[in-house]
């Protein structure tokens, strides 16, 4: 579904908290998708990890556990998207979509100079 959309591309994957913050790290992707659970730990760790890292990509949560406090704490650590898969999952393409328009023109402005 994410390849269909224009402007974006897939830097990598990981399948578990370790995995996902040494790609994140390596890679410095301008967005990425977390779930709660994760083995090794859960995407509330990846957040707290990536931030410490000094990286601030934009981060959507898409989870099956839209718990009140799980939506907080991830808030609070920076992610800019919680949604819930049962019913926003329709909501991350068009997420996507913005970014990709906003990265598009920041980059065509800093190429002719324009702000």
């Amino acid at each position: 579904m994410l390849l269909t959309i224009p402007g974006i591309e897939i830097a990598g994957e990981a399948d578990n908290v370790s995995d996902a913050v040494k790609e994140i790290v390596r890679l410095s992707p301008d967005v990425v998708i977390l779930d709660i659970r994760m083995p090794g730990g859960n995407g509330i760790d990846v957040i707290e990890r990536v931030r410490e890292a000094g990286l601030f990509p934009f981060i959507i949560v898409l989870t099956n556990y839209p718990y009140r406090q799980y939506r907080g704490k991830c808030l609070e650590l920076g992610a800019d998207f919680f949604f819930d898969k049962s019913s926003d999952f329709e909501k991350i393409p068009q997420v996507l979509e913005r970014l990709a328009q906003v990265s598009h023109s920041s980059k065509d402005k800093e190429q002719t100079g324009k702000s």
